[in-house]
Formats: structure tokens, sequence, C-alpha cells
């Protein structure tokens, strides 16, 4: 059985250090980065990079590499059981 690859954890930062390095925190999400507002250690806000309306995310391949596998029978004739429930074969 795979692994399970663990989720990336977005950076948490206080309310207090967001407004104080809003503008650092703003270039940084701008790069890709995600950011949680927490106040008194309870997140309160997400800092996200822009997308702008209609703009495509462009996946990376190889994302699920690991994650996905595929049987070596995957395209194997079915039975004919399984076959006749579907419509098809002798019966």
């Amino acid at each position: 059985m795979p692994k399970k690859r663990a989720r990336a954890v977005k950076e948490s930062v206080s309310l207090y250090d967001a407004k104080t390095h809003l503008s650092d925190l703003v270039d940084q999400a701008a790069l890709g980065r995600e950011f949680v507002i927490a106040k008194s250690g309870k997140p309160k806000a997400r800092l996200v990079p822009f997308a702008p309306k209609g703009a495509v995310h462009v996946r990376k391949p190889g994302g699920a590499k690991g994650r996905v596998w595929i049987a070596r029978d995957f395209d194997a004739p079915l039975p004919p059981g399984v076959l006749k429930l579907f419509g098809g074969g002798a019966g």
C-alpha cells in the first residue's frame, strides 16, 4: 500500500506580525507562499497568491506519484458473468 504524503503546512503568522510585516508577506504570497493569520493562536484569515478571474492553474506532472496505482489486469476482459450485467457477452 502506498504511503500517504503529508499535506503542505501553511505557515502561521500572528496578527501583530502580519500587521508589522504586511508588505513582506504580500511579496512572499505573490511568489506562491500561503500564510494563516492567527489572533490569540486561533486561525482567523488566510493570505494566498492572487489568481485573476479566469486564470488557469497549471498542474505539475507527477503530483500523484506514489499515491495512485493501476492493477496489471486493468484492461483485461471482464468475466462473462460481469459482462452479462452490462448487457454484453453470451448469455
